[in-house]
C-alpha cells in the first residue's frame, strides 16, 4: 500500500508544492534547520545509548541473588 508512496514522481510533486508554499529563499533555511535537528537528535541518541547500555546487565545484583538462593529458617 505504501510502496508506491515515495516514487520519484511523488517526490517531485511534493518538492514543487513546498517550493510554492515556502518560496525559493526559505527552502534552504528550512533544509538546513531540519539537517541540524537530525544531527542533534543523533548526537543525543548516541550519548543516551552510551550512558544506558553499559549499565544494563542480564544478571541480578549479587545481594539480590544471595537473598533468592537462601532458604527461610
Amino acid at each position: 500500500m505504501f510502496g508506491d508512496l515515495f516514487t520519484p514522481f511523488h517526490l517531485i510533486v511534493l518538492l514543487a508544492i513546498a517550493l510554492l508554499v515556502f518560496g525559493p529563499r526559505k527552502l534552504p533555511e528550512i533544509g538546513s534547520g531540519i539537517g541540524k535537528g537530525i544531527q542533534e537528535f543523533r548526537r543525543a541518541m548516541s550519548s543516551i545509548q552510551g550512558e544506558v547500555l553499559p549499565h544494563q546487565v542480564d544478571e541480578p545484583p549479587a545481594n539480590e541473588a544471595g537473598r533468592n538462593s537462601e532458604t527461610p529458617k
